[in-house]
């Protein structure tokens, strides 16, 4: 599925003395199985952005088209696009509401009228996805460790079986191994079922080594967009607007400047070890 948005504005409180501008005529397209990361400081209107995705917020003006489809034209068509559109929210766990894991996630499918067949083939499915093993299926949710809430939450998503996918950093405030884990299965997902997916991350890191597309936004605009490669070789760039590039791309720097014939547009933490030990190896 494709998403074209064209001419986007969004104010907070407009016609109030209160009034902020959030987005600012925001035009982009992102392809169909793209894997998108859009990044940007805090009150850059990245979380602003994505809940127009599936209409959880209304625009100022401008549209977002599904396929062509001016997802704000029909209510009556809300109901659809939510369900092509999952949108995971920060601290997605606490979405969470039912009394197992198995309920939890099977609760969209229940409301969308599907026959119970599908229902358990949907919630099983999502689950193993997600690395959520059986014997887990009728505990309470509230009993799983963080990551696992997380990934229960994630399940209810995948389990209306979207072919969009939103996450609003869905690793924020778990430990390094549960942070991989769960960006480790985003990847797999997106790998595997060929949705596109658009992540929003704070770490340049994760963003780096996941995606195949960046979308830069500062102060409501979109500022930059390509590919890994050609936005962190942005360093000045990134740095005026209050962002860097990965650290991984900061030690090769370093390590240039030493002495070290690194390639330049080395950004990952594979990358940098793969040259240095290349490196290594000649000397």
């Amino acid at each position: 599925m494709s998403i074209e948005i064209k001419d986007l504005c969004h104010v907070y409180s407009k016609g109030t003395t209160f009034a902020k501008n959030a987005l600012n005529n925001i035009n982009l397209t992102i392809k169909k199985g793209d894997f998108v990361g859009l990044i940007g400081h805090t009150g850059s209107g990245k979380s602003t952005l994505v809940q127009h995705l599936n209409s959880l917020l209304k625009p100022s003006s401008g549209q977002i088209l599904l396929d062509g489809e001016d997802i704000n034209a029909d209510k009556s068509r809300l109901k659809a696009i939510r369900t092509k559109v999952g949108l995971v929210f920060q601290y997605p766990e606490h979405q969470l509401f039912d009394m197992t894991v198995y309920k939890d996630v099977s609760f969209g499918p229940k409301n969308a009228g599907l026959s119970e067949e599908e229902i358990k083939e949907r919630v099983e499915s999502a689950l193993e996805m997600v690395g959520i093993a059986p014997e887990l299926y009728e505990k309470s949710p509230f009993e799983l460790s963080g990551g696992q809430k997380r990934r229960v939450a994630i399940a209810g998503v995948l389990a209306m079986r979207p072919e969009v996918l939103v996450l609003d950093e869905p690793a924020a405030g778990l430990d390094p191994r549960g942070r991989d884990e769960i960006l480790n299965q985003v990847k797999q997902m997106h790998e595997t079922l060929g949705i596109t997916v658009i992540l929003v991350s704070h770490s340049m890191e994760d963003i780096a080594r996941l995606v195949n597309n960046i979308l830069v936004i500062n102060k409501g605009e979109i500022v930059l967009q390509g590919t890994p490669t050609e936005i962190f070789s942005k360093v000045d760039e990134l740095e005026d607007i209050g962002l860097s590039t990965t650290q991984s791309a900061y030690i090769a720097r370093d390590l240039r400047q030493k002495g070290f014939a690194l390639p330049e547009n080395i950004f990952t933490v594979d990358a940098v070890v793969d040259a240095i030990l290349d490196e290594l190896k000649k000397r």
